[in-house]
């Protein structure tokens, strides 16, 4: 178990390393030396571990990425994504999405944004979600260089703050699979983390805790999601096993702050993406978004802040 435990840690690696470099090219060479395995065993291990080759993953992450950023940035076109993704060309890029998606990049974009059905990196929770609160005594507040936002609405008080975000260097444990509305999930992978980190003295006043989302719910076959539990650490930590590092990247963010009980997450996600940030002058990009936990749940509420990283529209 503990060498299943450190491959894994090793293909996370080269994940995060593709995810953060998507719009490059990789050699087999250069992506089999983040993993420290030899090329010539390497593609065998990834895919057994992530159950999709190499050349499966990198493919099947640029087009969802494409397939985002083709509903979040409608100024951009088809082009540009494509570059932007790491696609070497527009036609390889179509036909590729073409067979991914079962359309062309041009009628994705113009479909979904028609149907309303894309509301961003969490999916839409059932009934009526995202009904527009945002109309309900809004007040809007301009500092030097933040924005914040103040709503009254029938979900509750909120308040959304635009405002730079340093980068952050965290441990993490992963989880591809299924996740929503899983509790017990969330809290066996927070355990394992947490039980990690305190026993190195690594968890205190200033530990930040954080779930990173890196993939698209509604684009990303559910099998394929993952989720990073992640806990701050200083920059030189060491892990191993089925512990990981990454930095989350620095810049713009969106924090939306609520107070929720265990069914309400989706709903704040969907007011976030569906009611919000329509209307906020904002798009998200390329960074993934996470939820930032300010504090100890208590009494079954949880105190979090919605992260998603902007840029304007």
């Amino acid at each position: 178990m503990k060498n299943k435990s450190d491959y894994v840690s090793r293909i996370n690696r080269v994940v995060d390393y593709i995810e953060y470099n998507i719009d490059r090219e990789f050699t087999l060479d250069e992506l089999a030396g983040v993993a420290f395995f030899s090329k010539y065993h390497f593609h065998r291990i990834f895919s057994s571990i992530m159950g999709e080759t190499l050349f499966d993953f990198i493919l099947r992450v640029r087009l969802e990425k494409a397939a985002r950023a083709l509903l979040d940035n409608q100024s951009a076109n088809v082009s540009e994504i494509a570059y932007a993704c790491g696609f070497s060309s527009q036609s390889y890029f179509t036909r590729a999405f073409k067979k991914q998606f079962f359309m062309s990049p041009v009628k994705w974009r113009r479909e979904k944004s028609n149907e309303g059905q894309y509301t961003g990196n969490q999916s839409k929770a059932e009934g009526k979600p995202g009904k527009d609160s945002a109309g309900h005594n809004v007040y809007v507040e301009y500092m030097k260089n933040n924005i914040i936002w103040r709503f009254t609405m029938d979900f509750q008080h909120q308040t959304v703050e635009v405002k730079d975000f340093e980068e952050l260097d965290v441990a993490y444990v992963r989880n591809m699979g299924p996740y929503k509305g899983n509790a017990q999930l969330f809290n066996q992978l927070f355990t394992k983390l947490c039980s990690w980190a305190g026993a190195r003295g690594l968890i205190n006043d200033k530990s930040v805790f954080l779930t990173v989302y890196h993939d698209d719910p509604e684009i990303t076959p559910e099998a394929k999601r993952r989720i990073s539990v992640s806990v701050s650490v200083p920059p030189d930590t060491e892990v191993s096993g089925e512990i990981g590092r990454m930095t989350i990247p620095g810049g713009r963010y969106a924090f939306a702050r609520f107070s929720l009980k265990e069914d309400e997450f989706m709903e704040a996600w969907n007011w976030v993406y569906g009611v919000w940030l329509p209307k906020s002058g904002f798009q998200p990009d390329e960074r993934p978004c996470f939820e930032l936990y300010t504090e100890e749940p208590r009494d079954g509420v949880f105190h979090v802040e919605i992260c998603v990283p902007v840029v304007p529209v």
